[in-house]
């Protein structure tokens, strides 16, 4: 492919990777100031993708908004995750005998996507389309310690550290801190952070394209003291195996 065709391309990717997160959408001089771009090079950009609908723009003064084309893209990415995770949540299940969970960053949020629940009559349960915050659960520490920190400086305005309980982190500084010790280990926790009485382990996987989900296994805190090597193991051999078979 011609450089300057490269170009274009890598300069489509910047367009849209600055409107990720931004429900609102933004406008070309505000892409245009982010990107360090011409007006009119931002402009070209957007006709472009606007006429494939990877971008919304209604007129050249109202704001540009990620399209229709990009979320089908994602959306059909996200079933192949959870199509090819759920076996491995099956064996991880059958071995721990708690719940595991499969989810996605949704803009300020993670989705559930799939869940295999544990043979426990005292289980953590959570269905399938809930969104549950970020800040304060396993799967969403690991998502937002995925997140580069370009890709978090952008989330940070519209993401609430609201207290679900006393150990909820509500503050940035230590928040940070939480996601850096997470890039470094590689695993995440939730000690009682979302709902009282219940503590999980979180892990990411990435698809072939660099998308992201995390699998997590939450338990009743009565028994995740006790579980927390097996729990643990269990979930970084999980991932490790479902790593190779999404092709990373």
């Amino acid at each position: 492919m011609p450089r300057r065709g490269i170009r274009v391309i890598a300069r489509a990717a910047e367009v849209l990777r600055a409107l990720e997160g931004r429900e609102e959408g933004l406008s070309l001089g505000q892409l245009a100031r982010q990107l360090g771009l011409p007006r009119s090079t931002v402009q070209r950009i957007v006709n472009a993708l606007d006429a494939e609908n990877f971008v919304i723009a209604a007129s050249p003064t109202a704001r540009v908004r990620l399209g229709p084309a990009l979320m089908r893209i994602a959306d059909s990415t996200r079933f192949r995750i959870a199509e090819v995770a759920h076996p491995y949540m099956e064996q991880l299940s059958g071995e721990t005998g708690e719940t595991v969970d499969l989810s996605v960053r949704d803009q300020d949020k993670l989705v559930f996507l799939d869940q295999v629940p544990g043979s426990h009559r005292l289980r953590a349960v959570s269905a399938v389309g809930v969104s549950f915050p970020l800040h304060c659960s396993a799967n969403g520490k690991a998502l937002l310690a995925a997140l580069s920190e370009a890709e978090l400086d952008r989330l940070r305005s519209s993401l609430s550290l609201t207290a679900h309980t006393a150990n909820t982190i509500t503050n940035w500084k230590t928040l940070t801190a939480e996601l850096e010790r997470i890039r470094e280990e590689g695993i995440a926790y939730d000690r009682e952070e979302h709902s009282a009485g219940i503590s999980a382990v979180a892990a990411i996987v990435r698809g072939h394209t660099g998308e992201t989900a995390a699998i997590s296994i939450p338990t009743p805190t009565q028994r995740f003291a006790a579980l927390e090597p097996q729990l643990r193991s269990g979930l970084v051999d999980c991932c490790g195996r479902l790593q190779q078979a999404l092709g990373q």
